[in-house]
Formats: C-alpha cells, sequence, structure tokens
C-alpha cells in the first residue's frame, strides 16, 4: 500500500451473495494490510462476520457507526453497517434483497464522501440483474454515484499495471455508443483523461484518442465518425493546451500505450477499452469513476457467483483498487509531483 489518506476510504462490500465480502476480508487479513491503507467498510455485519468465521481468518469486527469511530487496527475490520439481512442468506445466487443492500452500501458511501467523512469510494462488485431485480434501474456503480452526487461530465476509466484506458460511452448498445460518439463528449473526456492524470502526478499527459470504425474510418472509406466528431475535438483539445492526438486505428494504439507512447488511451465503448485491459492485467485491473467530487475506484472484475462462497477468490484486484483510491485521496490535498512516481 502507498502513503495512507488523511481521512480514510469507504469501501462497500457490494452483492451480499457474491465475492465481495470474501475478497474484502482476505484483504483485510493481509499482512501489512492495516499500516497500509485506512479503510472502512461499508455493508452487513452478519454476512461479514460468517464469511470471516467460514474462512478461519484471525480477524475481529469492529462495528461503528460513523468512520470517524473506526479504529483501523491491525487483526480487525472496521464495519459501518447499513441495513441487516439473515445470516443464512444464500451466496451465490440472484437475490432481490442483496440488490438492494448493495445500492444502500453505496448510497451511504456517497453520502459520507461528500460530507467529507471519507476520503475516497472503493467498491466491491454489485449484481446488476440482482440490482434491478430489487427496483434500482441503474447500469452500474458509474451510473448510480453520478446520479447520486448529480454529476453530468463523468467516465469510467481503467488502470492495468502497463496500460490506461478511459471511456467515451459503457453499459450502451454498440449502436448508441456510436451516437454517443459526439464532438462534445469526446472533447469532455479527453479533458477528464487530461485533469486526472495531472493528478496522480502525469505532469503532462500524452492522451491518445482511438477511431471508433476500423483503421479509424481511412479517410472516410469506412464511417465519417472520426472525420466528423472525434478529429475536430482532439484539434479543440490542443487548443486548450492539452496534449492530444488521433484519432488512432484501435488494433494499434493500445501496443503503442504499452510501449510508452501514449499515457491514456480514450476508447469509444465499452468493449474497446475492456478488452485489452482485462487481457494484459485482469487479476490487478482497477475500475476508476472520474468527474465525480470524489474519486471511485473498484475491482474490474463482477460478482462470480460461480465461486461465491467456495473461499477461492482472488483479492489482488481488490487491493490494486485500494492502493489506488489510497494514491488518488491523497492526491487531492497535496498532488504528486514525478511522473515516475506513479507506477498506475
Amino acid at each position: 500500500m502507498s502513503a495512507q489518506s488523511e481521512t480514510g476510504i469507504g469501501l462497500t462490500m457490494g452483492d451480499p451473495a457474491g465475492i465481495g465480502p470474501e475478497i474484502i476480508a482476505k484483504s483485510f487479513a493481509e499482512d501489512g494490510f492495516a499500516s497500509g491503507c485506512r479503510a472502512v467498510v461499508i455493508g452487513d455485519e452478519a454476512v461479514m462476520t460468517r464469511t470471516v468465521g467460514e474462512l478461519g481468518l484471525p480477524l475481529g469486527l469492529n462495528v461503528v457507526s460513523h468512520p470517524r469511530e473506526a479504529a483501523f487496527k491491525k487483526g480487525y475490520l472496521d464495519l459501518v453497517p447499513v441495513g441487516a439481512l439473515p445470516g443464512d442468506l444464500p451466496v451465490g445466487r440472484l437475490d432481490a434483497r442483496c440488490g438492494r443492500a448493495a445500492y444502500g452500501y453505496v448510497e451511504r458511501a456517497a453520502t459520507l464522501a461528500l460530507e467529507g467523512s471519507i476520503a475516497a469510494v472503493c467498491t466491491a462488485p454489485l449484481n446488476k440483474e440482482a440490482m434491478h431485480l430489487g427496483g434500482i434501474r441503474y447500469a452500474g456503480h458509474t451510473e448510480i454515484l453520478a446520479g447520486l452526487t448529480a454529476t453530468e461530465d463523468y467516465a469510467m476509466m481503467l488502470v492495468a499495471p502497463d496500460l490506461r484506458v478511459i471511456h467515451v460511452s459503457t453499459h450502451v448498445s454498440l449502436g448508441e455508443a456510436i451516437l454517443r460518439a459526439t464532438e462534445a463528449r469526446e472533447r469532455t473526456v479527453i479533458r477528464l483523461a487530461h485533469e486526472t492524470l495531472r493528478r496522480i502526478g502525469v505532469e503532462n499527459p500524452r492522451v491518445a484518442v482511438a477511431g471508433i470504425n476500423p483503421h479509424a474510418g481511412e479517410n472516410g472509406l469506412f464511417g465519417r465518425e472520426e472525420i466528423e466528431a472525434i478529429a475536430p475535438a482532439i484539434e479543440a483539445a490542443r487548443g486548450d493546451g492539452i496534449d492530444a492526438s488521433g484519432p488512432w486505428s484501435a488494433d494499434t494504439v493500445f501496443g503503442r500505450a504499452r510501449r510508452g507512447d501514449f499515457d491514456i488511451v480514450v476508447v469509444q465503448y465499452h468493449d474497446q477499452g475492456h478488452i485489452p485491459v482485462k487481457l494484459l492485467g485482469f487479476e490487478k485491473g482497477v475500475n476508476v469513476t472520474v468527474g465525480l467530487p470524489f474519486f471511485r475506484t473498484s475491482v474490474d472484475h463482477g460478482t462470480a457467483f460461480d465461486i461465491a462462497g467456495e473461499g477461492v477468490a482472488d483479492p489482488s484486484s481488490l487491493l490494486a483498487a485500494l492502493d489506488l483510491a489510497d494514491r488518488l485521496a491523497g492526491s487531492q490535498k497535496s498532488p504528486r509531483r514525478k511522473e515516475k512516481e506513479d507506477p498506475a
């Protein structure tokens, strides 16, 4: 873990029937975790108690009503309870109660972050179908947090050990993604990419913008989105002093970014960004929501109902997400200056 944030991180438990409780318990049991990360879990007491017991971890629960009461003590998991679920709740199954509960944890975390009681939010995975069964009609964490904070300009950024991408659109159909690739949205995401990298210590971010069509449209032969929306947005960003370039063909730009030519790639739709990041760093990939009044990071995987309750879930992505949340939270008060200090 990096240097501690001053206020602490709010870690939401995710869907109680998924692997969120397990990877949280395993993370808190990691050697050196207590001295390296000030995190308080926002979730369910019965579920976390059962999970710790089933895993046989030497970990106690410190239940508090507010993060200010957290002890951040080795061998203990500080927990702010939200609601109460039955202790015998089935795991690995869709459940409307779990969907509603997962939303409640995020709602509580957003409230705490807005009031300054936590410095950033880190989220374990929720299940969109379970949430919809519970009557919560959001596409995912990004959209929930944007709604709760009345944020209009936001984006999803994925961080792998040697690749960063930021999305123009995410949880929409491919047809809708093409419609959303407007000049205004492209300019917004380029700006968010630049501003976010500056905050984590990249002094002069090099922002590459991927095309949406094969070969970036091939001068209009395979589509005109690059000509009519993407290229004008890049030119406008450059006029604002941002080192933006493209549109680059998506089949080569990620290799160039890994090689060090670019610091981040603006991708046009969900799979264009998720596939390379998950291929290169699934175990340590981190999802970041940028543009909110606070930083939010998350694991880059789902609830994994197929292995929930088996004790085999890997906490690596959560540990990476907590580490990045810690650094981002610290950057809000004392920005890191040197690019070489930012391994993400």
